[in-house]
């Protein structure tokens, strides 16, 4: 296990939710100190602190492991995008893309 990856997914994801590692820390019970080794990989993060802090960033598990989504996954989500633009005439379509495209552009400059 990558205690550093883990960590720096932590810092990236915290960052985004505008918490500073003092906040985070308050609220997963933890010293500011053992936030900052657990953001550098200084230190093994126990499976407790880990599901705490997955609870206080309001995220899953696996996004905090920093995991490329799988073929499976990327798959099922296509699927799923595919079946609502089923349900669309052309021009939701196309504001659906231009939506997904500026998410996208979004989400690659925050993250």
């Amino acid at each position: 296990m990558d205690y550093y990856k883990i960590g720096q997914q932590i810092r990236k994801i915290r960052k985004a939710h505008g918490l500073s590692q003092e906040e985070l820390a308050e609220m997963v019970n933890i010293s500011t100190t053992h936030m900052s080794h657990i953001e550098t990989g200084n230190t093994k993060l126990s499976l407790p602190v880990f599901v705490d802090i997955a609870a206080a960033l309001e995220v899953r598990a696996d996004d905090l492991l920093d995991t490329p989504a799988t073929a499976a996954t990327t798959s099922t989500s296509l699927d799923e995008i595919a079946a609502v633009l089923e349900r669309c005439n052309a021009q939701q379509a196309k504001v659906i893309a231009d939506v997904v495209k500026a998410t996208k552009l979004s989400m690659d400059k925050h993250f």
